[in-house]
This record gives structure tokens, C-alpha cells and sequence, in this order.
């Protein structure tokens, strides 16, 4: 790749930082916008500048000075632990936001890849069987809509011009770097502070999923990025089914942490799973750490 400028959007979340560790030790110029300043978790030799994507000349005009050869698009809030007033507005903020970036690349007329980091969330659940790229998408609220909406125009935009763009289907993945406000963090929280009805409540839904630990995702991003692939959907995820109740089972029992599990786990038909066997085949790649190395990580450095 003659222009190694790479830029971020969420660059001090989970998969920011561990994407900019990849690119640096990779000799890649890498850019890095965040939402406000912070003095923690900052990756060494990252160029960090804070930029409202709410104001798109100010993207334009940066983007004009960076020229990157690639967007990686992470930055969004997920709204699943927002109240209930911000879920109002999470819909028009994060799309105009995705929005403003597109169009700016749009006007520039740059040969810029777009790598929009989706979510798992968008495919309509079946009981049977591993989601495809091709499989359908579904919006059945604001952060669906906010995605497959980001997702349509993108799509509208490259039929009338040469955009390029990836929509990575992200499946669940976690590290010692995951938001606490999530699922692991929470359950791993509630562990160690032997939050006996937190656990029970948990271990009854009998959640089930596919997991992964950020380290194998993002690697697989930075792959895409080296080999210069450009795919229009592609999913990244473990392809094996977890259930979170046995990953509660190993923290218990390595960490000798006695808390009685009396409830009797739902029967849960309710999951999705990933196929992800075209980013294995196009670049190569193959998961190698599991949600429990995942669980355990966090677990170490909560």
C-alpha cells in the first residue's frame, strides 16, 4: 500500500486501541479521532485529534490534510445502556454522523476505503443455522435503524460513484479493554463482588452466543487493510456457539468464588451465530483466542 495513513473514528474504545496497537507495530501512520480529550489508554506514536463528526466541514477539512488511504469506522454509543431521552436522540445523531463522514469523502473524490464496523444485530434471528453475508438485515430499533440505514446510503452512494466501502458484521467479542457498561463486564463484576441475584438472574436467561475475543477481530481488520481488500459485506466472528453460563461455571471454579447458583437456566433458542468462513478464506485468517481466555482477561484486569 503506497499511502499507509490509516484513521480511526473511536479510536480510545476497545477496538480503537487494540486496531492502532496492530497498525503502529505495523508501520502505518495512524490517526486517531476521538470525541474528547483523554489522557488515558492513548496508544504511543497515534496522531489523536478530538473532531465532532457533527460538523462536517470540519471533517472535510482535516481529512484534507490526513489524505488516508483507509477509514476505520468504530466511533458510536451503543444504546442499550443509554436512558431512555438519549435513546431519542441516538438514531439522528450516529447516522448524520456516518452520514457527514461519507459525504466528505464523497466530495474529496478520494480513493479512500470505508470500513464501517456493523453489527451482528442487524440480521433478522432464525433458530437454525450461521448467518451468511448474504443472509437478510432487519431493523427492529433506533440502533438497527441507525445501522442499516448508515448501511443503505453507503450503498446508494457506491452505485453512483466509485466509493469503496466494507460493511464488517462484527459479531460479540471482548477484552480486558471492553466498556464496563457491557454484558462480560458486568457478569465479571458481579463475580468478584459475589453479587449472588446478579449471577442468578444471568445464569436463568441462559444466554447463548457467538464470541470472540477483540484481538482476533481486529486483527482480522488489519489483514483487510494490508491486503487491501475491498468486500462489501463481510462478517468477522468465532463461528462457535458459547454459552455464557459455562464461561460463569470456569470463573467460579478457577477462582474458587463461592457463590450457589440455585435457578434452572431458560431453554434458550433465541441466539445468532456467524459463518466465518469467507474472511477465513479471503484473508487468511483463523480465530485463535476463545471467550474464555476473553472472560479470564478481563476478569485478571478488572
Amino acid at each position: 500500500m503506497k499511502n499507509n495513513k490509516i484513521l480511526i473514528t473511536g479510536a480510545l474504545e476497545q477496538n480503537g486501541i487494540i486496531l492502532s496497537h496492530l497498525l503502529i507495530k505495523k508501520n502505518y501512520h495512524t490517526f486517531g479521532w476521538i470525541k474528547k480529550k483523554k489522557y488515558y489508554n492513548k496508544v504511543k506514536g497515534v496522531n489523536y485529534k478530538v473532531v465532532d463528526l457533527e460538523k462536517k466541514n470540519d471533517i472535510l477539512n482535516i481529512l484534507k490534510k490526513i489524505n488516508p488511504s483507509v477509514i476505520v469506522h468504530f466511533a458510536s454509543e451503543n444504546p442499550s445502556y443509554l436512558n431512555r431521552e438519549s435513546k431519542k436522540i441516538f438514531y439522528t445523531k450516529n447516522y448524520k454522523n456516518t452520514k457527514n463522514i461519507i459525504e466528505s469523502i464523497k466530495y474529496l473524490n478520494k480513493d479512500i476505503h470505508f470500513i464501517f464496523a456493523n453489527s451482528s444485530q442487524i440480521f433478522k434471528k432464525k433458530n437454525k443455522g450461521k448467518y451468511k453475508e448474504s443472509d437478510k438485515f432487519f431493523a427492529y430499533n433506533a440502533y438497527t435503524k441507525f445501522r442499516l440505514n448508515s448501511l443503505n446510503y453507503l450503498e446508494k452512494v457506491s452505485k453512483n460513484s466509485n466509493f469503496k466501502y466494507t460493511n464488517l458484521i462484527l459479531f460479540n467479542h471482548d477484552s480486558k479493554l471492553r466498556n464496563k457498561k457491557f454484558l462480560m463486564p458486568r457478569i465479571i463484576d458481579a463475580i468478584k463482588k459475589k453479587d449472588v441475584h446478579f449471577i442468578n438472574q444471568i445464569y436463568k436467561e441462559n444466554i447463548i452466543g457467538d464470541f470472540s475475543h477483540a484481538n482476533d477481530i481486529c486483527y482480522a481488520i488489519y489483514l483487510l487493510i494490508k491486503k487491501n481488500i475491498k468486500i462489501k459485506n463481510l462478517i468477522l466472528s468465532s463461528s462457535v456457539k458459547t454459552r455464557v453460563n459455562l464461561l460463569i461455571q470456569n470463573l467460579l471454579k478457577k477462582y474458587s468464588i463461592p457463590i450457589d447458583i440455585k435457578t434452572r437456566p431458560k431453554v434458550n433458542k433465541n441466539y445468532i451465530l456467524g459463518d466465518n468462513s469467507l474472511a477465513k478464506k479471503l484473508l487468511k485468517w483463523k480465530p485463535s483466542k476463545s471467550a474464555f481466555i476473553a472472560a479470564n482477561d478481563i476478569f485478571l484486569n478488572s
